[in-house]
């Protein structure tokens, strides 16, 4: 369950109604990779399905960023790692990064802003203590972690030479 210290988790394969008619996965289907393995993740944190139906409590993306770097096809087996960047007791700001699951490249990579919710006021609500102490030993297990260098990136068309 562990890649280099991040959390690994295996995804779904590329399905062929994710496939357009360039013949690789559309980028819809990045998303919606990313969000069926985030439940994973989120059972790996203690905060799955288990824990909404136990708490009432659950959680909504804020912002997130995607960065496509290589296509994946039909077929295609993914893998995932994610690396918690922080949190406080409200929010929580993971990195992902998606693979070929047998080439081993990166396809993918997500950064994203989660907000914890009290659903039954639909606002955010703080974690209670053992909630945000897993979260406090995997930031302290990912503290001595590179942070990835496409954390925070901006859309930018960069600088252009003249003539």
């Amino acid at each position: 369950m562990s890649k280099d210290g991040l959390i690994a988790l295996t995804g779904p394969s590329v399905q062929p109604e994710w496939i357009d008619y360039n013949g690789h996965m559309n980028v819809a289907y990045y998303l919606l990779a990313f969000d069926k393995v985030t439940d994973l993740l989120w059972d790996h944190m203690g905060i799955g399905l288990d824990y909404v139906k136990r708490t009432n409590r659950s959680t909504f993306t804020l912002e997130c960023h995607m960065n496509f770097l290589r296509e994946v096809k039909l077929g295609d087996p993914l893998e995932f790692t994610f690396q918690l960047l922080d949190h406080d007791r409200k929010k929580f700001h993971f990195f992902g990064r998606m693979y070929h699951g047998t080439q081993n490249y990166v396809a993918a990579t997500m950064e994203w802003m989660t907000l914890h919710v009290d659903l039954g006021i639909r606002r955010g609500a703080d974690m209670d203590d053992p909630t945000f102490a897993r979260f406090a030993a995997v930031k302290a297990a990912h503290a001595a972690l590179t942070r990835p260098p496409e954390a925070g990136r901006v859309i930018a068309m960069g600088q252009r030479r003249a003539g």
